[in-house]
């Protein structure tokens, strides 16, 4: 398989899971709590949900940087694919429009994330592999 090939292979794998992560944790969650006590409203979802996606979503991106995935590929597939996921649940359920401030700041957060873990990915394999060379 030619190099490219693998590329948008990988690419593809990367976008399909995330956009899974986003149905199997946090897609089915509609309903809002409220504190019987304080009266706060909170939701709809809870912070093991949010937390287990992020790891979630992490492990898929480095697990493609550590298999040899282009990082701009990676990014792109991850930030592009759970994005317009959680876009097309959020317009099915949103009337007033407000859901397009979530995409993109939902767009820029993980354009963001990626970024910053593909430095460090590629920081720490550059890092080993001056020492295992040396």
């Amino acid at each position: 398989m030619t190099s490219s090939i693998r590329q948008i292979a990988g690419a593809f794998v990367v976008a399909l899971l995330s956009a899974v992560q986003w149905y199997v944790w946090m897609a089915w969650d509609t309903e809002y709590q409220t504190d019987p006590v304080t009266q706060v409203t909170s939701g709809p979802y809870e912070a093991w949900q949010v937390v287990g996606c992020g790891v979630s979503l992490l492990v898929v991106f480095v697990g493609a940087l550590l298999l040899g995935a282009r990082p701009l590929w990676a990014s792109a597939a991850l930030t592009l694919a759970f994005t317009a996921a959680w876009t097309t649940t959020a317009a099915a359920e949103d009337s007033t429009g407000m859901y397009g401030v979530g995409t993109v700041m939902l767009l820029v957060g993980l354009a963001s994330a990626t970024a910053v873990v593909s430095l460090v990915v590629t920081a720490l394999r550059r890092g080993n592999a001056q020492r295992v060379g040396a």
